[in-house]
This record gives C-alpha cells, sequence and structure tokens, in this order.
C-alpha cells in the first residue's frame, strides 16, 4: 500500500482536470474512497446532489472462467449492503456539470438508470481496462509535472489515499470505515494504523504528564 498523501493527490487532480477525459472518474473515487467496480456501477438514479450524497448499491466485477473471455457482471456491493456517501460542495457541482453533459449526449444517457461512467454507447466500462488507463494517465501526468511530485500508484490505492488522508487529519476511524462501507473498525484500524496520529513517544509523554498532573 503506497498511497499519495494530500499535496500529491491534489498535484494530480489539478493536472487531470486539464488532461484526463475521465477526470471526473478520478476525482470520485479519490473524493468518496469508493471501490472501482462500486463507481463503475453507480446510476444517475445513485445520485441526489440536492442533498450531496451518493448511494452505493452495487458494484460491477470480472467473472473469469477458463478459456472464455471475462464476463463484466453487476451484483451487491462487498458487504452486501447498500450505503450512503455524504460528498462535498466541489464534487457535487462537477457531478451537475457532468450530469448536464452526458444527458445532451444522448436520450438514453440521461435516464435514471443510466450509467454515470458508462462508455458513450452507455454500457459499463471494463473494469480491468478501467484500471489501466488510470495507470496510463499517472504515467503521463508524471512526464508533465515531474516524477518526484506523482509517485505511481496503483487505481486502488485512490481509495486507501482517501483513508489515510482522512484519518491522519483526525477524523474518526467509525467515519472513515462508513464512508469505505467497511463492516467492521478493527479492519479499518488493522489496514490503517499506521497513519493514525500519534506515536509511541507521545502517547508516554503524554500519560507522564497526566499522572504528574493527578
Amino acid at each position: 500500500m503506497h498511497p499519495w498523501n494530500a499535496a500529491q493527490l491534489g498535484a494530480f487532480l489539478a493536472w487531470s482536470r486539464e488532461h484526463s477525459e475521465l477526470h471526473l472518474a478520478w476525482h470520485v473515487l479519490a473524493m468518496t474512497g469508493m471501490r472501482r467496480g462500486e463507481l463503475l456501477a453507480l446510476r444517475r438514479r445513485d445520485l441526489d446532489l440536492g442533498a450531496a450524497t451518493i448511494t452505493v448499491r452495487r458494484s460491477a466485477r470480472v467473472i473469469k472462467v477458463k478459456g472464455q473471455p471475462g464476463q463484466i457482471l453487476e451484483g451487491p456491493t462487498k458487504t452486501g449492503k447498500p450505503r450512503v456517501v455524504d460528498v462535498d460542495p466541489g464534487t457535487v457541482a462537477v457531478l451537475r456539470g457532468w450530469k448536464r453533459d452526458r444527458g445532451a449526449l444522448a436520450l438514453s444517457l440521461a435516464r435514471d438508470d443510466a450509467l454515470i461512467f458508462g462508455n458513450l454507447e452507455g454500457k459499463i466500462r471494463h473494469p480491468e481496462t478501467f484500471s489501466k488507463m488510470f495507470t496510463k494517465t499517472v504515467a503521463r501526468c508524471r512526464r508533465d509535472i515531474g516524477d518526484d511530485m506523482v509517485p505511481p500508484i496503483r487505481l486502488h490505492d485512490l481509495r486507501h489515499a482517501h483513508a489515510t488522508i482522512l484519518l491522519s487529519g483526525g477524523e474518526p476511524v467509525s467515519t472513515v470505515g462508513e464512508r469505505l462501507g467497511r463492516t467492521s473498525e478493527m479492519i479499518t484500524l488493522t489496514v490503517y494504523s499506521h497513519c493514525l496520529p500519534g506515536d509511541q513517544r507521545r502517547a508516554a509523554a503524554r500519560f507522564a504528564a497526566l499522572v504528574a498532573e493527578a
């Protein structure tokens, strides 16, 4: 796990805004901590931009059978339960624009059941191809703004970046786990304990001070 920090994520999103046709997809993944399949399965009816929320109801995944091409299937989320994720005003604004622009392309893309991040034919994007597009986008970004500004990461690391940035900023583990769709705070703690605020030396000094003050 090698997620970007806040500065690195900000640098990438600033660049992709002008240079990537899938900027909004990268933006929403980073700002919500969604899984890849959850994002690709989002439909227009899942957005409540008045309430500034996205309801994650399903996920797309690739099913592979030996000797046959992989099949893309939609099913429930990893936990089997939907969840509601709050989004910031900036994300609401860009989603409004995206919905308007997509709807102007074809009537079929304006229906409530239309995929938010589907292709121009309205079909779901292949998850593995989507990940490869992100890798290529990051490589282009690094060439443009410098390798030291944005280290190479996987698409899934945007989810990790969302969690680590929030936890490092002091957000409660329960809140972060809820946004990620994790069923247990213990799992969130286990995966992200390295980025929680504080350290052993600070804890020891704090404990000694509390005893001395008592």
